[in-house]
């Protein structure tokens, strides 16, 4: 079973529900924070390598992927994920 943070659980759930397509850093900023994300120029690279960390079985293996200067994408192949069956709560 997987540990997360409040963030972490909302971001996952978030590429979960929207697999494949990729989530602008805008948009990712809005969903997550809501409307303290102005005060926020970009989500934290640190939260996206804890994630990883906890999802992606090897550095090779990337659920999580860049598209640079767009936002991010939750791999397609992943669909199962979106389930969220195998998580926690998050931990606060």
């Amino acid at each position: 079973m997987l540990k997360l943070t409040a963030t972490q659980y909302s971001l996952l759930a978030l590429f979960g529900k929207n697999a494949g397509k990729v989530l602008t850093h805008h948009y990712l900023l809005r969903e997550i924070w809501g409307s303290d994300y102005t005060r926020r120029t970009a989500i934290p690279p640190r939260l996206y390598r804890q994630l990883r960390k906890k999802i992606e079985r090897t550095p090779m293996h990337r659920n999580i992927l860049l598209r640079s200067g767009v936002g991010y994408r939750f791999a397609e192949a992943n669909k199962d994920i979106r389930t969220l069956s195998c998580l926690s709560s998050p931990t606060i």
